[in-house]
């Protein structure tokens, strides 16, 4: 199995090593070349500002873009959840638009403001959560599968190939979202 891992700004490094504990086969992408035959795909926590700009100008927009149209697992964490987000409530900006949710950046509010908790995550309980500067899905669409929420909002959502994080598994020891991210490859 061989993941594609957003590579070109935030926390890419710390999903590769989970993956490669689990014996996926990782290849960063920083390039449009980079893209190439790909089970999953990975798009990281960071500043969703700059990977969104970046992405543009690497040429690597519309290819990933249409890799997630087309149906190719994704798991998007932070920065990432508001890269697939259809709409951001607190920002013009608007990026793939590809899952059916309303995001808020920010939502806990500055890096003073991140914690960590334990929540139930669809079917497995007492699942560790980092969160950092972290959004929050304000809206689920139709169709969306809501999997977790803290202190009434939700954090993580499912749509299809789709699953929005605002937290941060890959900080923690707990493989089991990234298990279950790998049964959708």
């Amino acid at each position: 199995m061989k993941v594609g891992v957003l590579a070109v700004q935030g926390a890419f490094i710390e999903h590769e090593k989970m993956l490669q504990g689990l014996g996926v086969q990782t290849v960063e992408l920083r390039s449009r070349e980079d893209i190439g035959s790909l089970d999953g795909l990975v798009l990281p926590g960071g500043e969703s500002t700059v990977q969104g700009k970046l992405i543009r100008e690497l040429g690597m927009f519309d290819p990933l873009r249409e890799l997630i149209s087309g149906g190719l697992p994704v798991l998007a964490t932070c920065a990432g959840l508001i890269l697939l987000s259809q709409n951001i409530s607190n920002d013009e900006a608007r990026y793939f638009q590809t899952l059916p949710v309303t995001v808020q950046r920010n939502a806990y509010g500055r890096q003073l403001g991140s914690f960590r908790t334990e929540s139930a995550f669809g079917e497995f309980e007492n699942v560790p959560m980092t969160f950092i500067r972290a959004p929050v899905i304000e809206h689920a669409g139709s169709g969306v599968r809501v999997l977790s929420m803290v202190n009434g909002k939700i954090v993580a959502a499912e749509w299809g190939n789709q699953l929005g994080l605002s937290f941060h598994p890959e900080l923690d020891a707990d493989t089991r979202i990234m298990e279950y991210f790998l049964g959708k490859c």
